[in-house]
This record gives structure tokens, C-alpha cells and sequence, in this order.
């Protein structure tokens, strides 16, 4: 069972090479300092789930198709995925790459703050479900939306992940995109928040953000794992939105709570 503060946050289709190449050959590597980790919960599927994309990346027409990836893509994702069992593992936050996680930058974050978030932060992946910040994984590729073996990925993940956080004690953070969110949906309770980013506009109007929300997301992330492990204490209390509102306005953040579950973090314009 986890408990405290949670924050989750979505993948990337992009990923970093390289890692540590002694490993114990877990497909997901707990890290020695301790951390977030679900093995018990999800290695049975975990298992599964890479002999299938290993089996399917054998054949590259029907990978490409079944993954959504390039000619030029393949040649380096296929070879990503016939590897997993072998290839070097890397802390989850320093693995992603892309808007969202350019924006957390966590190479820049100091070992204070990256020992709090492998406690506190997961990445929701269609490969491995929920990892901890600090388990080292390989890289791979596969999205919420590949099928394999026929079988979607929410009937794969979305039971066991209910369950999962749903013992979890604490408050729940959902930085996770919807096709994520549906791999493991998190029960309509004060503890849990789902956060919308959208920007504010000199005139004060409110729009949704696109490509934007990510970097929104990104940057929350950082200013929220900085802010806790400052008050690792203080931030393992919140109680929901309106707890997390008033933590973020220390670092100041702007958060309103919309309804039961959801916050809307508002930014400036072109932030």
C-alpha cells in the first residue's frame, strides 16, 4: 500500500537512450534508496505484456501498423522492444523525454528533491502501468492505444490499477492525459484531484490549452516536488483541492478548484 502525497503523471513516446547496464534483469528496476513500486501488483502483467511487444516487434510490418510508427521510427523503436529484458535501466523521471518532462527537467532537479519524487511520483505506462519516479525502466515503445494480441490496453490495466489506487492513503494528484487516465481510473473522492491547465488572457478570458497543457503540466510538476520536499510533512497532510490550492500559492501557482475531483491550474498567457 502507497500513502502521501501522489502525483501521476502520463508517458512520453520519446525516451532517452542508455543506463545503468547492472541490473537484477527485473523488467522494472526498484531503486536501492527505496521508493515507489507496485512489482507485486503488476509484474504478472508487466510479464505479458512484453512478450507480446518483443513477439510483435519481430515483424516489423505488422509492428509498425499495430504502434503507429514510421519506417525510420521502427528502426529504432523495434529494436527498443526486443531488447527490454537486456537493455540498460534508467530512473523513470530521467528516462521521458518531450514537452511535458523537458519542462519538469529532472536531471536539474537536486538529490533532495529527486529522492522525494521517487516516493511520491508515478509515470502511468502501457508497458510497465504504474512505475515509480525512481524505478529504472528501459526503453520502449508503446502507447495507451496499441492492442496487442487483439486485447486493448484499458482490459489489460484499468482493473488492477483501480484497485491499486484506490488503497492508496493519501491525496492523489492526476496530471495523467485521458487515454492514461483510462488505464487506471482513480474513484471520484475528495482525495483525489485531477488537474486541467488552461491559460488566463490580459482580459481576463479562460481557454483550454493543447499542446501548451503538457508544459503547463511540466512545470506544475517541478514547482510541486520542490515545494513538498521543502515540507515533506506539510504536503503528505493535504486533503484535497482546496488543500493543494493553497500549498501551490506558496510557489505561486494558481489553482481553483471547478467541482468534486477537478482543479483547473490557471496560467498567464504565453507562460
Amino acid at each position: 500500500m502507497t500513502e502521501g502525497l501522489l502525483l501521476l503523471l502520463p508517458p512520453s513516446e520519446t525516451k532517452r537512450d542508455g543506463g545503468n547496464a547492472a541490473f537484477t534483469g527485473e523488467l522494472v528496476e526498484s531503486p536501492e534508496a527505496g521508493g515507489l513500486s507496485w512489482a507485486e501488483t503488476f509484474t504478472e502483467t508487466r510479464e505479458l505484456v512484453a512478450d507480446q511487444l518483443s513477439h510483435l516487434s519481430h515483424d516489423q510490418d505488422t509492428a509498425r501498423k499495430v504502434l503507429k510508427i514510421s519506417e525510420k521510427q521502427a528502426a529504432v523503436e523495434l529494436d527498443r522492444n526486443r531488447s527490454l529484458r537486456s537493455a540498460p535501466r534508467m530512473p523513470a523521471l530521467l528516462r521521458y523525454t518531450g514537452v511535458l518532462y523537458d519542462a519538469l527537467d529532472a536531471p536539474t532537479l537536486t538529490a533532495h528533491q529527486l529522492s522525494w519524487a521517487s516516493h511520491h511520483v508515478a509515470v502511468h505506462s502501457a508497458l510497465f502501468g504504474l512505475v515509480g519516479g525512481g524505478e529504472g525502466i528501459p526503453a520502449y515503445r508503446l502507447s495507451a492505444a496499441s492492442r496487442l494480441g487483439g486485447v486493448a490496453a484499458t482490459n489489460r490495466w484499468a482493473p488492477v490499477t483501480r484497485e491499486a489506487l484506490a488503497a492508496h492513503r493519501g491525496l492523489v494528484v492526476d496530471l495523467r492525459s485521458k487515454a492514461y487516465a483510462a488505464l487506471g481510473p482513480v474513484e471520484a473522492a475528495p482525495q483525489h484531484v485531477s488537474i486541467d491547465v488552461v491559460s488566463r488572457s490580459p482580459d481576463g478570458t479562460l481557454r483550454s490549452l493543447n499542446h501548451f497543457n503538457k508544459r503547463g503540466k511540466g512545470l506544475f510538476t517541478r514547482g510541486l516536488i520542490s515545494l513538498a520536499a521543502a515540507e515533506p510533512e506539510r504536503a503528505d497532510a493535504l486533503q484535497g483541492a482546496d488543500d493543494l490550492a493553497a500549498f501551490c500559492r506558496d510557489a505561486g501557482w494558481e489553482l481553483e478548484s471547478t467541482s468534486s475531483g477537478l482543479a483547473r491550474l490557471i496560467v498567464p498567457e504565453g507562460a
